[in-house]
């Protein structure tokens, strides 16, 4: 009685009634394993969801992709994990410089929101499109990270 391959059970077919792989003539050998394609990266990662996922933490991804080495050679992620860390860099000392200025003429309150909602659009907006695969280069921390990367 001949046995399955793949499960080690008695088969009484051609197909084992446990797994139902093939069994005697009309078992075919396994295809020798091919490796998956590479993405544009050595990681695994693409460009696109790569300089995305540095927007994603902005301070603390965009320190990682600079320092993980698939991703420290590649010009494209550089520049969207820099630009993200001037990014978070920015928006830190804008919140700061208003905070001090709205404390001392009181009108905090209502500028407050509307800095915080410009910078979380703008970082939504970041991530959305590099993961889109276009690439914006923001007026005054852009033109820096460009040049750093």
């Amino acid at each position: 009685m001949p046995f399955c391959s793949n499960c080690g059970t008695a088969v009484d077919g051609r197909f084992c009634s446990k797994c139902g792989a093939p069994a005697g003539e009309a078992a075919m050998p396994p295809a020798p394993s091919t490796p998956l394609p590479l993405s544009s990266t050595a990681g695994g990662l693409s460009d696109s969801l790569a300089g995305a996922l540095c927007y994603l933490g902005l301070l603390i991804t965009g320190i990682l992709f600079l320092v993980l080495e698939p991703y420290s050679r590649n010009r494209a992620v550089r520049f969207h994990a820099l630009q993200a860390i001037f990014l978070n860099i920015a928006w830190v000392v804008v919140w700061f410089a208003a905070s001090l200025l709205f404390g001392v003429i009181h009108v905090g309150v209502f500028l407050s929101p509307v800095i915080w909602l410009t910078f979380m659009f703008l970082w939504i907006y970041m991530t959305v499109t590099t993961y889109q695969g276009k690439t914006v280069v923001l007026p005054v921390i852009g033109p820096m990270a460009r040049q750093q990367a």
